[in-house]
């Protein structure tokens, strides 16, 4: 009987040995139940093929055809990824409505001997829960945000509160993006969905009966949305305001960014996104900089052109409720030190 899931916290007790996506990979890649692995049923163009079939011409055909199909790929992943399952082997199966594709596929792998079952509504019935979460639900717990200037290592910082115990959801990991021109920290981000599915998983894990702390944001990371139900707790929340030494800032910063560091042409690339906001010429001195790697005096002149004037504009834009914890270094033992006080002021 297929599984009905009622609650994105099902995910982590679930009875099953593996969860398996049967999706295209196309559509494995936009998004996927969290920690599924991709067994396809069809390929994408094997999808599109039957698809075309369906509603151009004939839907016995295209059934016919697309159960070859899927018996192939099946066949395929018998004797590759599923070969060394032994017979207690129990997977949980879906597609994208829990229909035709998850069905022939648990079919086969009960009929081998293994207790396979699918997911009532497939993907869709996962994702509804995920919008649920995050446009039509309530914040689990009440959230704190880590606000400073760039480089006053407001990341490390949440970093130490996990570590310490706090709650946190790290949403730049999530997002796969710093948060600033210079941010990605690969060649693409993940999809929105796939962000989402990350975040309503971060979100169901939380307690309610203590804060979660984030890293102050826009509502935008790289180009991803921060959905509504985060954003406007955010909006109301308390910040921790985080302020450092100028020359600690830069060393952080220097640090943090070895990407830009070992790419010129990728480092001038985003400083010729800053033009429109300083000028052909001192974005030409800052790449002069660059160059002759003086990364310290281009750290700085963007902190103290570019950075610290923006922060100050939003600051006034967007006032809320803050407390100020001047940091007098950057360092490790100062960041878990800092983590200990917010944890221990805590409201019980």
């Amino acid at each position: 009987m297929p599984l009905k899931l009622t609650q994105l916290s099902d995910l982590a007790i679930l009875p099953f040995d593996q969860i398996i996506d049967v999706r295209s990979p196309a559509e494995f890649a936009l998004d996927h139940v969290p920690g599924a692995i991709n067994l396809p049923a069809m390929s994408n163009d094997e999808r599109a093929r039957v698809g075309t079939i369906y509603v151009q011409e004939d839907p016995f055909k295209a059934r016919k055809i697309g159960a070859a199909i899927v018996a192939r790929n099946v066949a395929t992943h018998l004797e590759g990824p599923l070969s060394d399952k032994e017979g207690s082997y129990k997977p949980l199966v879906y597609c994208w409505r829990g229909g035709q594709r998850s069905g022939s596929v648990a079919i086969i792998l009960k009929q081998i001997g293994w207790r396979a079952d699918t997911i009532e509504g497939g993907y869709q019935a996962y994702r509804r829960l995920v919008s649920k979460a995050l446009y039509g639900g309530t914040m689990p717990c009440p959230v704190v945000v880590i606000d400073g200037g760039t480089g006053t290592a407001k990341t490390r910082l949440l970093d130490h509160l996990a570590q310490q115990g706090a709650q946190t959801l790290d949403l730049e990991a999530m997002a796969e993006h710093r948060g600033s021109l210079f941010g990605p920290m690969g060649d693409t981000q993940p999809s929105q969905k796939a962000f989402e599915s990350r975040l309503a998983m971060g979100l169901a894990k939380l307690r309610p009966n203590r804060p979660v702390y984030v890293e102050a944001e826009s509502s935008k990371i790289g180009r991803l949305i921060i959905p509504p139900v985060l954003w406007q707790a955010m909006i109301a929340a308390p910040n921790l305001r985080l302020t450092a030494p100028l020359a600690a800032r830069v060393d952080h910063l220097i640090s943090a960014y070895p990407d830009m560091r070992a790419d010129d042409t990728k480092l001038h690339t985003v400083l010729d996104m800053l033009t429109r906001y300083h000028g052909y010429e001192k974005v030409a001195r800052w790449k002069a900089l660059s160059i002759s790697r003086d990364y310290a005096a281009l750290t700085r002149a963007l902190i103290e052109t570019h950075y610290d004037p923006r922060y100050r504009r939003l600051s006034r834009a967007h006032p809320s409720a803050a407390k100020d914890i001047a940091l007098p270094d950057l360092t490790d033992q100062t960041l878990a030190a800092t983590a200990t006080q917010i944890i221990a002021s805590e409201t019980p």
